[in-house]
Formats: structure tokens, sequence, C-alpha cells
């Protein structure tokens, strides 16, 4: 295996996945910035990429180190309902602050748009549509490699998104926040799957919301949907760094630990190891985090994956496999930890003798 670094020459996002190499995408931004103080809580708006660049750009690096090899810009719920006259603005610098990083990596930069505040009062796709046209057209001057709607509740506004995204030349990803119970209006994974990849998706999967064992559940049946129509695209999957077996249908926003009290939930880095193997062997080449993902769970996608890949990715020169670097501390019981047998059959406390492993949903 290759020392700790990156790939060769860049390459586009569908070249990669169709040779079969594995991609790696980032992870936690609104979480994680929420908690760093640079995001409000509530509409989970970018602001930060105008008012706290650094802050942004630092959290960018730690993923590129961590592994990932796509910088996807910082605009979630940036469009013109949520943000109003700023919403040109803060797509403009996301995309230059993903582009500054990609480059120092040979990453790829993702233009991503998400759900709407209006479908669920007013479904009125031309409306809808002209949001998406206007991130996707700052987008096209910024020179983005591809294109990720992400966080959809429904198919059908999903489907709008990426009949947008299509009008321009570059590929398009689609992932929705669902589980395996399907979109808000029951429409299965399968069915949702193959809407997507009818309205011209190349790359389809779930982010957000669930956890990272029900994620993947939620892809086979996405898969099976395909395999039983007759259709091909890449598959994707970017779930939460929380364990979440106890949610509804709307996922951890029911839970009533969220959005300030998941910290016990967690995924460890090994949990995360684990995922991304099982990712890889149910045949999703797209493998990535969202809300709650921190750089360490990124690194350790890469570690797990890294003979697949070829190579570590630069964090790995101040990490241990499963825990080597405890070989030389000076306590033996802590000595003993360091091999993969002690982390892969840990069962972590909580440390709350008064706390309920699981929860009721709210809704």
């Amino acid at each position: 295996m290759a020392p700790a670094g990156r790939p060769g020459a860049k390459k586009g996002i569908l070249e990669c996945l169709e040779s079969g190499e594995v991609v790696i995408g980032d992870g936690s931004f609104l979480i994680t910035l929420e908690k760093r103080g640079y995001v409000k809580a509530g509409l989970w708006t970018p602001e930060a990429v105008i008012e706290h660049p650094d802050a942004v750009r630092q959290l960018h690096m730690e993923f590129l180190r961590a592994g990932s090899n796509v910088m996807q810009t910082f605009t979630f719920s940036a469009s013109e309902d949520n943000m109003e006259s700023k919403w040109e603005d803060v797509n403009a610098a996301a995309c230059d602050l993903a582009r500054e990083v990609a480059g120092k990596g040979d990453a790829l930069v993702a233009g991503g748009i998400c759900q709407t505040s209006i479908y669920k009062y007013h479904k009125d796709e031309t409306r809808i549509k002209k949001l998406f046209r206007q991130q996707l057209e700052v987008f096209a001057w910024k020179k983005v490699d591809f294109l990720i709607a992400e966080y959809f509740e429904h198919v059908e506004e999903a489907v709008w998104a990426v009949e947008v995204l299509k009008e321009s030349d570059r590929p398009v990803a689609v992932t929705m926040c669902i589980g395996p119970e399907g979109d808000m209006h029951d429409t299965t994974p399968g069915e949702c799957a193959m809407r997507l990849v009818k309205a011209g998706a190349s790359i389809v999967g779930v982010n957000c919301r669930f956890g990272p064992e029900t994620s993947l559940k939620t892809m086979e049946l996405m898969k099976e949907g395909l395999e039983r129509a007759g259709l091909k695209a890449h598959l994707m999957v970017q779930p939460l760094g929380f364990h979440t077996p106890d949610c509804g249908k709307e996922g951890f926003v029911d839970l009533p630990e969220y959005p300030f009290g998941l910290e016990s939930r967690v995924a460890t880095r090994w949990d995360i190891q684990k995922y991304a193997r099982e990712a890889y062997n149910l045949g999703v080449r797209y493998i990535g985090g969202c809300c709650g993902f921190e750089p360490y769970h990124i690194r350790a996608i890469a570690e797990e994956l890294a003979p697949e890949r070829g190579f570590l990715p630069p964090a790995s020169e101040k990490h241990g496999s499963w825990g080597s670097g405890l070989d030389m501390h000076t306590k033996p019981w802590i000595r003993a930890r360091a091999r993969r047998e002690y982390w892969e059959n840990l069962l972590p406390a909580s440390g709350r003798p008064f706390c309920p492993s699981l929860s009721k949903p709210d809704a």
C-alpha cells in the first residue's frame, strides 16, 4: 500500500466510479459548525461562508486530510427562499472556498442544492425549479465539477431538482433523506431510485436523517429496485454519524435529543470502519457522511478502504491502525488494547446510569 497521500491525476466523478474506484465524500458541516459557534440552529443556513470563511475553510481542510476526494459546497438551504438577497453571494463564496481547498489535494468540487422550504405548502413546480436554477447558474459560473441534489423527503421534488440540474453539462448525483419506509408520500426506496434515474441522475442514494445501519438497509432496497427495473446507476450513501435505531419515519429530527443532545449517540471510528466495509460490499462506491460525521469518521472510511484505494490519507500519519499506537503505552492493560479484536468487540458505555439506551420519537 502506498504511504499516506492522495491519488494521482484528477479524474471526473463518473470516470472514477465507472472504473470501480472508491470516492469518499465529506462529512458534517451544519451540526459541526453549530457546535463550533459559526451556524445558528433553526433554519441551518450557511452564512458562515461569508461571515467566517476561515472556519469553513478549516473544516474543508480537515475533511481533505482525512481522505475526502470531494469538496461539497457549503450551500445547504442557500436558496432564495431561505436567504433572500444573500443567496447569490453565499453560493459564490461557498464555491470559492470549496475550490480553494480542493486544489490543495486534487479533489473534485460538487455544487449542492437541497429541498426547498416551500414544497410542503406550495407544490409549485415552476417556482421551485426557479430556486434550483438560480443556484445552478452560480455553480455553472464557478465551474464546479459535478452537482449534488441532497436531502429530499419527497421524490417528486427530488425529480424536479434532477431535471433542473440536467440542464447543465455536469454529472448529477441525488440523495434522499429517507429510510426503508420510503418518502413522505410512501413511495418506496426502490421506486424513488427508479424515478430519479429515469429523470437523469447518474448517481443515486441517501443522506442524513438516519444512521449508517438504517441507511445501508435503504440503499439495499434502492439497489434492488433498480435491478428489477433493469436500470443502472452508481450508488452513493452519506448517513448520519449517530446511531438512530429508535427513530421513526422522519429520522433523527423526531428524536428528543435532536439537535442539542445527540452526543451520546455518536458512532465510534470503529463503527464507521464497519459501515464503510458493508457499504463497499453492497456495491456502493461513493461513501461519505452527513450530520455528525467528523473528520476522524471520514479517516475511518479511508483507512478501511485503503486496500482498495491503494493509499492512506494524510491524517493517517497521526493514527495507528486499529489502535496500534497504544502498544507504546506504559500501562500493560492499555497496551493490550492495541489490537483489532478489542475495538471491534467493544460495547461502549455512555457513563449515564439513569439514561435509557433508546428514546421514544416525539412524532
